[in-house]
């Protein structure tokens, strides 16, 4: 049996890679009574497009809806494809940082309503990965690089891996979202993340909401998961007792 909600939602958007729009609605309207948010990525939508946003929306419990479509695209189709999504009206949508500042503020620009959040480095890239590629490294030098690019060019929010968020906020101040997947709790296999971290470690960094997947949806009862690791949050905010 699920566990039942017994405070605020924690500050966890659950990654909702599921194998059919069933199956997300699902896990959304298990998790939804515990977290703030339920995170919908590209395969998913992809697959059934606004169907899956109005789906995992029908779990109620005020849950925000985070559309994580990456994009990276020239301003102008990156600012279409923003309006398109944007009537959908998620709380937060991704683009890639590495577009640069005019592409940016494209999609500021095209959805007032919504916080875009730009990634800066993927959480499954390593130092040696970034040399390959032709990014300036370390992973912690280029997270910088681009998370005061991102923002200079309007964007509210910042996807980077927990490892990074302390450097990060000290970079961008207090008023900017950081958004951290890569967050695993004690236990779990990294899979195909690189750059990790606890979730009370991530929070302890600075970061704002910690994306959690497979740890919560992999579970036999991803309510249950989902209420035991926002339990651990609170208490760990909550300090040892007096």
């Amino acid at each position: 049996m699920t566990a039942a909600p017994t405070a605020a939602p924690a500050p966890i958007a659950v990654a909702l890679d599921a194998p059919d729009l069933e199956t997300a609605a699902r896990w959304a309207s298990q998790v939804a009574p515990h977290v703030s948010t339920v995170k919908v990525g590209l395969e998913l939508y992809l697959r059934y497009g606004p169907d899956v946003v109005a789906g995992v929306r029908g779990a109620g419990h005020d849950v925000q809806v985070f559309l994580d479509l990456k994009l990276h695209d020239i301003p102008a189709t990156v600012a279409g494809a923003t309006r398109a999504v944007a009537r959908l009206k998620p709380a937060f949508l991704t683009v890639h940082a590495a577009g640069g500042p005019a592409m940016i503020r494209a999609a500021v620009d095209a959805a007032p309503d919504t916080r875009i959040a730009a990634v800066t480095v993927l959480t499954s890239l390593r130092d040696d990965d970034l040399a390959r590629i032709g990014l300036a490294g370390p992973a912690h030098d280029a997270v910088r690089r681009l998370a005061a690019l991102a923002v200079d060019a309007g964007a509210q929010a910042l996807v980077c891996s927990p490892q990074e968020a302390a450097a990060v906020r000290a970079e961008v101040g207090p008023g900017v979202t950081l958004i951290t997947p890569g967050v695993r709790p004690a236990g779990a296999a990294t899979q195909d993340q690189a750059r990790v971290a606890a979730p009370e470690e991530a929070l302890a960094a600075g970061a704002d909401l910690l994306v959690i997947g497979r740890p919560i949806t992999g579970a036999a009862d991803p309510g249950a998961a989902a209420a035991g690791i926002a339990a651990a949050l609170r208490r760990t905010a909550a300090g040892p007792a007096a």
